[in-house]
């Protein structure tokens, strides 16, 4: 039984590895937090991301991710919801101003730095509204992990899968806020913000239309 259970945990590991790093509104938040930033608040960012990833576990074992799948007009509102979010933040930065004269880049909130509360619901919100995320844990609990799986494996999985996805998120992170990578962008001032915020809609739209 053991054996199983570790080998059950070795083709969950290796599928959820391929889904946390293909890009997404996930990948899109924290790169903006890294730049826009700085690393703490993008870590803090990454931290939410990783704590969203216990609800989607949750509702899996549960058996309401069942529910969703049953239940079209359910996922699609969740479809809706996930895109109207990205769609605010999108439009959040579409609003920033040009940099101020010494210097500092104005954020897309119309500050120069984001509360690490804030930094952290972004990261958690913008996770749990992810359809993407949801179609993997669905599809996850489906087809690899049985439903005799026991709590405390249940739980390990748990753990595993949240801490794996803030460490892959700190990652990108410590990458994108390297001070000679942040250089570059902000020499780009509130462009890169405008660009970041129609990348937000894009994802949006694809979100709402899959």
């Amino acid at each position: 039984m053991e054996s199983y259970l570790i080998s059950q945990f070795v083709v969950l590991a290796a599928a959820h590895f391929l889904a946390v790093a293909s890009p997404g509104p996930d990948f899109a938040v924290v790169i903006k937090q890294s730049i826009s930033f700085g690393k703490r608040n993008a870590v803090y960012t990454s931290l939410g991301i990783g704590s969203a990833i216990l609800v989607h576990v949750a509702y899996s074992a549960l058996g309401i991710a069942i529910l969703l799948k049953q239940s079209p007009w359910l996922f699609t509102a969740l479809k809706y919801i996930c895109a109207a979010y990205l769609v605010y933040i999108g439009i959040k930065s579409l609003q920033a101003k040009p940099s101020t004269d010494d210097g500092v880049i104005t954020g897309a909130v119309g500050m120069t730095q984001e509360s690490f509360k804030s930094s952290f619901r972004l990261g958690f919100i913008t996770n749990v509204l992810n359809p993407k995320a949801t179609l993997f844990f669905l599809s996850i609990f489906s087809v690899v992990v049985a439903s005799s799986t026991p709590s405390l494996w249940l739980g390990i999985y748990a753990f595993y899968l949240s801490m794996a996805t803030a460490l892959w998120f700190c990652f990108v992170s410590m990458i994108f806020s390297q001070q000679r990578v942040r250089k570059k962008f902000l020499a780009m001032g509130h462009y890169f913000d405008w660009v970041m915020g129609v990348i937000l809609i894009l994802l949006a739209l694809k979100v709402a239309l899959f």
